[in-house]
């Protein structure tokens, strides 16, 4: 079964390196969040490949694609979609937002003031919208991919710490190095790579491997060692408010993910190691004192992998 499921993904991960190039880790994170059915915040500087990377995952499945860009004077409703009243039958009529789409791209979701970001809460945590009082389901597969500039500040609205819990995953893309951006160049002389873009994965057969992933077994110890690094977070010195509880399940789907991307269907530490800081770093939230020294979260998930001892004995089945 994990076979048919790393084969799956490597088509589509080798489907979107047609575009994104250089960045096989960062294409397996999404991948990986996509199989847990979670969303992800993309945290990076401009013209990295956000919207491409989110465009081509769409077209590598098949899926419908919306990009909204956030701005401050936008709307709850111009994201989840309105009731408008037609005259012909003398009701009211649902015209879907943009978030009705199976890959959402919501650009720079800090510039929205907080009422119109909280209008994704209930499309990511619920997979619906409710306008009017009718609720209304969104496609599925369904996944947001949220992007926000770490760098500018001015104008923006950080991030509810409600709202940041409910992302699966925060990756960042990066530059590429100077061979890589050499090949993009070339890669669009002519054309956009995405433009020829095909799709590579069946959505049936994605949707079966998020079913598969969820039976990749995972021992006691492997389950323990997921809440040592939770509650590690939480007892951190520099640590205001540590990982939530949606913060150990979001690290035990990823892992069990990520060991069916790699073929197995049990979980290992390495899952856990590798996937620690993009699944928790951006639900914590640290002190005054360690605010003014800038300390980032990612190196405390880091120096809690570090210190802590990895569970030994049989880890497989």
């Amino acid at each position: 079964m994990m076979h048919a499921v790393q084969t799956l993904t490597e088509r589509l991960m080798g489907n979107v390196e047609k575009v994104i190039v250089g960045k096989s880790e960062v294409i397996r994170l999404t991948v990986i969040g996509m199989l847990c059915q979670g969303h992800l915040l993309i945290e990076d500087v401009p013209g990295t490949g956000k919207t491409m990377l989110a465009k081509s995952l769409a077209r590598s499945i098949g899926g419908s694609f919306n990009r909204i860009q956030f701005t401050p004077d936008m709307l709850p409703s111009d994201v989840t979609g309105v009731s408008m009243f037609n005259q012909k039958t003398g009701e009211f009529e649902y015209r879907p937002g943009p978030v009705m789409a199976n890959i959402v791209l919501t650009d720079e979701v800090n510039r929205a003031t907080p009422k119109t970001q909280s209008a994704l809460l209930e499309a990511m945590e619920e997979r619906q919208v409710t306008v009017d009082g009718v609720t209304h389901k969104t496609p599925s597969p369904f996944m947001v991919l949220a992007t926000q500039n770490p760098i500018e500040y001015e104008g923006t609205f950080p991030l509810p710490e409600a709202q940041l819990d409910r992302f699966m995953l925060r990756i960042s893309l990066g530059y590429p190095s100077p061979a890589e951006e050499i090949r993009m160049i070339e890669a669009q002389q002519i054309a956009h790579p995405v433009d020829a873009l095909e799709q590579a994965v069946p959505v049936q057969d994605l949707m079966a491997a998020q079913t598969a992933v969820r039976h990749v077994t995972a021992t006691p110890e492997i389950k323990r060692y997921i809440l040592e690094i939770v509650t590690a977070t939480r007892r951190h010195e520099d640590v205001y408010v540590g990982a939530s509880p949606r913060g150990s399940l979001a690290l035990f789907r990823t892992a069990q993910a990520r060991a069916a991307v790699l073929g197995r269907d049990y979980v290992v530490p390495d899952d856990i190691k590798a996937l620690a800081v993009p699944a928790l770093a951006h639900r914590l939230i640290v002190g005054s004192a360690a605010r003014v020294r800038d300390v980032d979260t990612r190196a405390i998930v880091q120096e809690i992998t570090r210190s802590l001892p990895v569970p030994g004995g049989e880890i497989g089945r």
